[in-house]
């Protein structure tokens, strides 16, 4: 019996992602985002996507958007420009900070997160949006942290 209701779950889930992210028959209108206030990106991909109501953000590092240096400071200090670039990401989709439901912090070392969620913490309130922190072997151009989000609009 447990089985059956493992399969039937699986199916009402492949359906309900079927009818959120469309189908190959109809693909689902996608808008790439583009700020001057975050990080240009730095290969392949968008600084975010918005798809079906939803604002998929790329993961930001921290990078002064306005002279494209990379910050060497503490992780309080990465953490604080990392947030506030996914802030800017997040404004230019039409969405904000109060509407993301997901995020995942890549951190290289998680001894730094207790000092992240200090931070974290000023610009997430509850309900605070669900998350994972992982702890990675590296991050591109060895920062301390990485964080990408989903938001509703």
């Amino acid at each position: 019996m447990k089985r059956r209701k493992a399969i039937v779950s699986v199916g009402c889930l492949a359906a309900a992602g079927s009818h959120l992210f469309g189908t190959a028959a109809k693909p689902v209108p996608q808008k790439e985002v583009k700020t001057d206030k975050a990080p240009k990106a730095i290969g392949p991909y968008s600084q975010a996507v918005v798809a079906n109501g939803f604002v998929f953000a790329s993961g930001q590092i921290a990078i002064d958007p306005k002279t494209g240096n990379l910050l060497k400071g503490n992780i309080e200090e990465q953490t604080r420009l990392v947030l506030t670039n996914l802030k800017n990401v997040m404004e230019e989709a039409g969405s904000s900070m109060s509407k993301v439901i997901k995020c995942t912090v890549f951190l290289d070392d998680l001894d730094n997160y207790a000092r992240m969620n200090g931070v974290y913490a000023e610009f997430f309130k509850s309900p605070y949006p669900a998350r994972a922190a992982v702890q990675v072997v590296r991050l591109p151009r060895d920062v301390q942290i990485e964080i990408e989000a989903v938001a509703v609009l």
